[in-house]
């Protein structure tokens, strides 16, 4: 499988977006891509947490 390099990737993502998108459109679709390219690199290496997990760690952070 042949990886795409980021010039490569963004490339790809502003011909996918609309002529009138605003620098600032292109910023945001840039950061989601990005996060979503970090959150496939941590579930490939493990380092993702459960549902359990989540609901339990988000015990301490809800006030019910």
């Amino acid at each position: 499988m042949q990886t795409i390099t980021a010039k490569e990737n963004l490339k790809q993502l502003i011909k996918t977006l609309p002529d009138e998108s605003s620098f600032e459109d292109i910023q945001y679709h840039l950061f989601i891509v990005e996060k979503l390219s970090r959150a496939r690199e941590q579930i490939k290496s493990g380092k993702t947490h459960t549902q359990s997990e989540v609901e339990k760690r988000l015990k301490k952070w809800i006030i019910k």
